[in-house]
């Protein structure tokens, strides 16, 4: 088990590198440029926000766009008005899918490579909507801009009007005429429903602005929330194995895309934190729930009263799926920090007892094999 595990983790540690590739696209308050990771986080989000066609099956569409940029790490980012030879880079992504998915164990591996090559040759029903969201939540985010870049703007403008989002015209035509419609700087009237979904989903990107205590494993910079929840995802997919019996998976993986968006309003709260505002304390459960009530609420009640339910089970942490999820939760930051050379330890003076009743108590509950691996290498930081 403990050479699966390396493997596993090894791929983890591999896979935050995608936090450093930096996309043209910029956040929509333009503060920075978009990271692969958030990017992928986001995409995510998107599938779960928005309607998809009859019989698609969104789980599928959800794991598709939590693996698909992670070649990025080793070929960068091409933006759309590129001038790439197409044949040497899809070579190139090609050759990184075949390495990376390599890293994990066997099965896994070839579980993940697989769901990248139906992305990438996007036939699938699933694929074909993985790439409608991808190809639209770019064009989506320069749009919501306030004021727009120029240069930025006139890609979307052309993007729609002849390059790979135009066949939306076709598939997704409330969508296209909406972006359309703002590209081209005039009014329009959206359905209400796509309208608040949309609303939701521009309002999420602000988690891409909320820092973490903890910082990306090779202690360059704070962590955000949303390359934090891509993270955590992700893990779920990684380490299922390790879940108790019945623990329903795609149900861990959407908890972990939503579980921090409360953050928008509340910001993290770091679990070693030890003041008024806690974590953990009255004081920012009752901030949380009111900034799930916002957030949440901008949604249809259609979706979101089930997205909110789902985040309610997370915080909650009594049924089998919450239990496993929280666990994730905790045990990410600690690989974090042991490749950080300390991390959050250091900065809030956390001693191993500690440790393990913050943290371990809660990984053990859900993955009693990942804190007995985790906690093994995490002692090792505080003996030395």
């Amino acid at each position: 088990m403990s050479a699966r595990l390396d493997a596993q983790f090894a791929f983890l540690m591999e896979a935050d590198r995608l936090k450093g590739v930096v996309r043209t696209n910029e956040l929509i308050d333009r503060s920075r440029p978009e990271n692969s990771a958030e990017h992928s986080w986001h995409l995510a989000l998107y599938a779960l926000a928005m309607p998809l066609a009859a019989g698609v099956d969104r789980d599928r569409v959800v794991a598709m766009l939590l693996v698909h940029d992670l070649v990025e790490i080793d070929v960068g980012d091409h933006p759309i008005n590129g001038d790439h030879d197409a044949g040497a880079l899809a070579a190139a992504e090609a050759a990184a899918a075949r390495r990376l998915f390599s890293v994990l164990p066997a099965d896994i591996g070839a579980t993940l490579l697989a769901l990248w090559h139906e992305f990438d040759a996007g036939h699938s029903a699933e694929a074909q909507a993985a790439r409608q969201l991808d190809h639209s939540q770019p064009i989506l985010q320069i749009l919501a801009a306030d004021p727009r870049r120029p240069d930025h703007h006139a890609i979307a403008l052309d993007n729609l009007r002849r390059g790979r989002a135009a066949r939306l015209a076709r598939e997704w035509p409330a969508l296209h005429a909406h972006a359309l419609a703002r590209a081209e700087n005039r009014a329009h009237r959206d359905e209400p429903d796509l309208a608040a979904r949309l609303a939701f989903l521009a309002e999420a990107d602000r988690l891409k602005g909320v820092l973490r205590a903890t910082t990306l494993a090779d202690g360059s910079r704070r962590e955000n929330s949303g390359e934090h929840s891509w993270h955590l995802a992700l893990y779920a997919l990684v380490l299922a194995d390790h879940a108790a019996p019945g623990v329903a998976i795609d149900r861990v993986v959407k908890m972990l895309i939503l579980h921090d968006l409360v953050e928008i309003d509340v910001g993290d709260v770091p679990i070693h934190s030890q003041n008024g505002t806690a974590h953990g304390s009255a004081a920012v459960a009752i901030a949380e729930a009111r900034a799930a009530d916002r957030i949440f609420g901008i949604l249809p009640s259609a979706i979101g009263a089930p997205l909110r339910a789902l985040w309610e089970e997370f915080e909650a942490a009594e049924s089998p799926d919450a239990v496993f999820a929280k666990a994730l939760d905790r045990v990410q930051p600690v690989l974090q920090n042991i490749a950080a050379g300390g991390g959050t330890w250091t900065e809030y003076n956390v001693t191993f007892a500690e440790l393990e009743t913050r943290v371990g108590q809660k990984v053990a509950r859900g993955a009693p094999q990942l804190w007995d691996y985790v906690g093994n290498r995490a002692r090792a930081f505080f003996d030395g």
